[in-house]
């Protein structure tokens, strides 16, 4: 090789390690890391003209004519119409518009989510997973008073156990890692791991777990953030994936601020 097919190969070489370096930020998404040699078992690239029903749901299994999580007290009330896919990305859509939910109060904002539970109480989830590795390429929203989330609940409806893979509460910078648990004499309890850093709204980030019979390992960015291995604290149930798009947990939106979009890029799971 001549020197300057030489320097050329190793700036090919640089180009393939850095990925997306240089891109303008939110265009480059990175791409899915794989622990070892697991098969593929779900995934959406969100490639087609709408969300694929086949796969989502846009409520919590408690879907009637909308949804919340009451107990969390959050502001918004879920609607189809805040979920869309346009340009080969999930696009969760906040916005402050007053509506009336079906338990009767009013909420003062409409978001978006997915499930791969069901459409009513009553109906099947359309997928579950127990133990596997779960990735997804998301771009948080840049304003404050918004809880993105990535996360699994029990199949059976009822928590815990409970998994968040990635929450930003009232945040843009701290990164909050979950497992919710009962003990030995029913209480429930939690541990929580963090991970700051400032950027997160500017692009499309990876957020990953592992979760085996033995442990809970979290990633961002292919990076290992925390980990739980406490026996007691490990789920072993069928769990749903969720996506969604809180508003008001824990902090109301700041005046002026109307609106608020989660993007979703791809999601998928992977198990041996």
């Amino acid at each position: 090789m001549t020197s300057r097919g030489a320097v050329l190969g190793v700036l090919m070489l640089l180009l393939v390690a850095c990925g997306a370096c240089g891109s303008p930020p939110g265009t480059a998404v990175p791409r899915p890391v794989v622990p070892g040699d697991w098969r593929l078992v779900f995934h959406d690239d969100f490639d087609g003209p709408r969300l694929d029903k086949g796969r989502w749901t846009t409520c919590y299994d408690w879907n009637e004519r909308g949804c919340t999580i009451s107990t969390n007290n959050e502001l918004e009330w879920y609607q189809p119409g805040q979920a869309t896919v346009s340009g080969g990305k999930l696009t969760l859509s906040a916005q402050r518009r007053a509506v009336r939910g079906s338990d009767g109060k009013v909420y003062p904002w409409v978001s978006g989510m997915i499930s791969t539970g069901r459409d009513d109480w009553y109906a099947q989830p359309r997928k579950t997973f127990t133990y596997g590795y779960f990735e997804a390429a998301v771009r948080i929203p840049e304003q404050g008073g918004m809880a993105p989330e990535f996360w699994m609940m029990p199949a059976n409806r009822y928590t815990p156990p409970e998994v968040d893979i990635m929450e930003f509460l009232g945040t843009t910078r701290r990164l909050s890692m979950f497992v919710h648990w009962r003990n030995a004499e029913g209480a429930e309890r939690k541990e929580r791991g963090t991970f700051t850093a400032s950027g997160f709204p500017d692009g499309y980030h990876l957020f990953g777990l592992l979760w085996e019979k033995d442990r809970l390992v979290w990633y961002v960015d292919g990076v290992e953030r925390f980990r739980v291995t406490a026996p007691e604290r490990i789920p072993h149930v069928p769990m749903e994936v969720i996506l969604n798009l809180a508003v008001g947990l824990p902090y109301t939106p700041p005046p002026g601020t109307d609106s608020a979009r989660m993007l979703v890029d791809w999601v998928r799971v992977w198990q041996r």
